[in-house]
């Protein structure tokens, strides 16, 4: 029974002891590194899109209610 964790603790330091992985050239991964505000910009510009398209169709509401009134 004492055999049990030593064996076990063997066991895991076996699994540790590997090679670590060698590093891997990744383009994308280059390219999210150099721009770290890239995904922050893009949802800017999607935030700017919807307000500009919401805006449109308030502008396009008021001047079916100006048509109407006339």
């Amino acid at each position: 029974m004492k055999a049990i964790p030593a064996l076990l603790c063997l066991l895991s330091l076996a699994a540790c002891t590997g090679k670590p992985p060698t590093p891997q050239s990744d383009p994308s991964a280059a390219t999210s590194s150099s721009a770290p505000w890239s995904a922050m910009k893009q949802d800017e510009q999607r935030a700017k899109d919807v307000q500009k398209q919401a805006n449109q169709h308030a502008a396009d509401e008021a001047k079916q209610i100006d048509q109407q009134t006339q």
